[in-house]
């Protein structure tokens, strides 16, 4: 079972245009897509599609409409009550090209209450998960420490950790290595330049220099670094090796939620007890078929192609 949070969860409104994006212009929009989303969400959602149990902790009121329609979807919400106000819209604008503007609103505030109630939730359901998966931005007014300091706490249960956030709080993560280390980071190429000090066009186009790069979070101790470099595919590292694997041919629509699939593909990838290359194989082929689907649309099993995936071992010389 994966058990997912998502402290920041919001409306998803995806609008496509016909036509490149022109500032200033009046333009209209050939479709306009609404869902309930967020990194975890959109975890819950592949893992429901693939057969794997799921539960999905994040803070909203019980009634609120964003619970149902994961209830609907056959998704085990939990939600934690808050009152900081309602939950936040995230609006991408998709053209035709591919190219997708986001434009992500702050949310709700935290409090230390909603926080406490958020951790002790995660505590009591990892006991019975597999992995337990932190993904996304922090609400307003939470501590940018508080993942490291979630993951010192799970990391006393039987369960296995993995985080994909940015900015501060994946930089107060990195610092409190090793005793925050999760089992799993998900950095893109520009996320790990934040705090490895890489170059991150040079991380994003090179997979050498990722696998590098990623090492150096191995040696403190996280046990797995999965790097997503977009259409240059992903790169995992471990203590045993590092690997490399290139997309098949995908005719990108949307890339939002791209990366939560293929973090999801690997952890399917591990519940199954698959080899270390055949867990990025079965990543990359989940993010490129989460590419070439509108919004932020789940693909189905019988849309990855892991067969088209190409996986290569790579060699990581000393000093990278």
């Amino acid at each position: 079972m994966i058990v997912t949070l998502t402290p920041n969860p919001s409306n998803d409104r995806t609008v496509t245009l016909g036509h490149r994006l022109e500032r200033g212009a009046v333009q209209r929009a050939e479709s306009v897509l609404s869902q309930a989303g967020g990194k975890g969400v959109n975890i819950s959602r592949a893992a429901i599609a693939a057969g794997i149990p799921s539960i999905a902790v994040l803070p909203a009121p019980k009634d609120d409409p964003f619970v149902h329609e994961l209830l609907a979807a056959g998704i085990d919400c939990r939600p934690v009550e808050h009152d900081g106000g309602p939950l936040r819209v995230n609006i991408t604008i998709s053209e035709p090209d591919g190219t997708t503007t986001k434009l992500n609103s702050p949310g709700p505030s935290a409090t230390p209450q909603m926080l406490a109630a958020l951790t002790e939730s995660l505590r009591r359901r990892a006991a019975s998960a597999d992995w337990v998966v932190l993904a996304g931005s922090l609400p307003p007014d939470a501590p940018v420490e508080w993942y490291a300091d979630l993951v010192t706490v799970l990391r006393r249960t039987s369960a296995c950790v993995a985080v994909d956030t940015s900015d501060a709080p994946l930089r107060a993560l990195a610092e409190r290595l090793p005793e925050s280390a999760p089992h799993l980071m998900k950095p893109n190429g520009e996320e790990l330049a934040s705090f490895t000090g890489g170059d991150a066009a040079v991380l994003e186009s090179d997979p050498d220099a990722a696998a590098a790069a990623a090492r150096t979070l191995v040696e403190r101790g996280v046990a797995t670094v999965l790097v997503t470099l977009g259409a240059n595919g992903a790169v995992l590292v471990t203590e045993a090796g590092a690997w490399h694997a290139t997309p098949p041919p995908t005719e990108v629509v949307s890339t939002v939620g791209a990366g939560d699939c293929s973090l999801f593909g690997y952890l399917l990838g591990d519940i199954r007890q698959r080899t270390p290359d055949q867990r990025l194989a079965l990543a990359v082929a989940y993010g490129s078929a989460a590419a070439g689907l509108p919004g932020t649309t789940i693909p189905h099993p019988s849309q990855v192609r892991t067969e088209l995936v190409s996986v290569r071992g790579l060699t990581i010389t000393q000093g990278g």
